[in-house]
């Protein structure tokens, strides 16, 4: 059974929208007619290779998202190996979640928080090149399924790495491997290389209009 992609959901969603009003027969050849042209559709994709995805934009989700995809190569008995750029300052809940998976997962937390928080731009610079050679020794690992360099894109932006290096160590990537890179702002040349890209979208965000604090289980 082939599995499901997010455009083959998105595209049965339209079909049933669409199929709502239809008695039981004509609501059943639909969806026939449908199964065929998806079956083919996914008859045609049989390439496989190893990704590099971005998640950016302005909106929340951007490292969740990336976890969740963490999960599911656990799940699969991948080996995982998490770098953390700017977060690091605490001890995130995630970690104490990963570590009941000691065996498959590496997660470094190297950063030492926002900026405004460390105000020392030389000591930043210097943690994130740190994470970035320990990142490039995983990226460059066939032991490793997935790689998450997590909040690496704020690093760039901040002017901490050059987007030309991180393009230069994604050439050392195993054909089979993928990996992750997260966080707002994510470079053009970046963007231009991956093979997946998403971007969050801010639409209503509780601490900003609300005035709402950060949470457990929410943002931390």
């Amino acid at each position: 059974m082939s599995t499901p992609t997010s455009d083959t959901l998105e595209s049965q969603v339209e079909d049933l929208s669409g199929a709502a009003a239809l008695d039981a027969d004509r609501y059943q050849k639909k969806m026939q007619r449908r199964k065929e042209v998806q079956d083919q559709r996914l008859a045609q994709r049989d390439v496989e290779k190893g990704l590099i995805i971005v998640n950016t934009g302005n909106g929340k989700g951007k490292t969740t998202a990336a976890l969740g995809m963490v999960l599911r190569s656990l799940g699969h008995g991948y080996r995982v190996a998490i770098v953390q750029f700017i977060k690091g300052a605490w001890e995130p809940a995630e970690k104490a979640v990963f570590d009941r998976w000691p065996e498959q997962i590496e997660f470094l937390a190297m950063g030492e928080g926002f900026t405004w928080e460390t105000q020392d731009r030389d000591r930043d610079i210097a943690k994130a090149r740190e994470a970035w050679e320990k990142g490039l020794e995983f990226i460059r690992n066939p032991e490793f399924k997935l790689v998450l360099l997590d909040e690496v894109n704020v690093a760039l932006k901040l002017g901490y790495l050059q987007a030309d290096e991180i393009l230069a160590g994604l050439d050392d990537k195993p054909a089979d491997s993928h990996v992750i890179l997260t966080g707002r702002g994510a470079p053009a040349e970046l963007i231009e290389r991956a093979d997946l890209v998403t971007e969050m979208t801010l639409v209503k965000h509780p601490f900003r209009e609300q005035g709402v604090k950060a949470q457990p289980g929410i943002e931390f």
